[in-house]
């Protein structure tokens, strides 16, 4: 039960993020964004793991997993922030969102050897809440003018469930999420660098860097590697289905906007394809863990 809570916090640290900045990172470039906000997320979780180990030394995993780190933590967030600048957002949002769809099915694969009928199922219909919440009653567009955009962000989707999948499978001691973001914020500054000069960025712009720095990023990174070392795959990647409509529902409770009966639609269709998807995954037979304490621990 403790694992699913971490994929929760994950989940709110990633939902927090429009109710929280707004549209505070609307002038900052890729480029700028990835800088602000990797610097600051590699220093909470260094400092982060310097107080649970009582050591200033960073663990530093072996190579296939520094690549790994590198491809699922700054690979996955520059495609990302590529595809939004290249589609429509809510387009690109949708597709992006692939990745608790490939979670699930990924994890269906590797503990039945073949994808169950009805955990696709489920998966699908986790899918649908999610676009229902993000399109939230507009009509949607796939015009072939944005197909890099359409591109880039379903390869995000494979990109972080592919990443997910193989955190908790790869061959570290200690959790290695320190490093892969000090991996990122070492490759985000040199790109910055490369690609510069950059204008300074305004208060406001630069407090929401940070705050994707801290929270979405840092928080969550830490968060989302607790749950994947110890749970169950299948029913995380369902949970992670609920980020839109907590993002909605936090935008709402927080500015006081209205929420949209489709998005409560949505959310509630989430739900129940979470809770058909546990049915359907078996209580603790699809469980895909690396067990031990080290595996578990910052």
């Amino acid at each position: 039960m403790t694992s699913y809570l971490y994929a929760l916090g994950a989940i709110l640290c990633w939902a927090s993020l429009p109710a929280a900045v707004g549209s505070g990172l609307s002038g900052l470039s890729t480029e700028s964004l990835m800088f602000y906000s990797f610097v600051p997320a590699a220093l909470y979780l260094y400092l982060q793991n310097v107080a649970l180990t009582r050591s200033l030394r960073l663990y530093v995993p072996g190579l296939t997993a520094s690549l790994w780190g590198v491809a699922g933590i700054f690979g996955y967030h520059w495609v990302y922030y590529m595809a939004m600048n290249n589609a429509p957002l809510a387009e690109a949002a949708i597709l992006a969102t692939t990745w608790s769809f490939w979670i699930v099915v990924f994890s269906s694969v590797l503990v039945f050897r073949r994808i169950k009928g009805s955990v696709l199922a489920t998966a699908l219909m986790g899918m649908a809440g999610a676009a229902l919440v993000i399109s939230a009653g507009k009509a949607l567009s796939f015009d072939a003018a944005y197909m890099k955009g359409y591109l880039q962000a379903l390869l995000c989707g494979l990109i972080w469930s592919s990443f997910s999948m193989a955190l908790p499978r790869l061959d570290t001691r200690h959790s290695p999420m320190a490093a892969f973001t000090v991996y990122a914020a070492a490759l985000s500054t040199a790109l910055f660098l490369l690609t510069g000069p950059h204008p300074v960025p305004d208060a406001r712009s630069l407090a929401s860097a940070v705050y994707v720095g801290l929270v979405p990023l840092g928080l969550s990174f830490f968060l989302w590697n607790r749950a994947l070392a110890t749970g169950n795959l299948s029913i995380i990647g369902f949970l992670s289905y609920l980020t839109p409509p907590l993002a909605v529902l936090l935008v709402a409770l927080i500015h006081g906007q209205h929420v949209p009966g489709r998005v409560l639609l949505g959310m509630g269709v989430i739900i129940a394809a979470s809770i058909l998807g546990k049915v359907a995954v078996g209580g603790g037979g699809a469980r895909e863990s690396l067990n031990g304490s080290d595996k578990a621990s910052a």
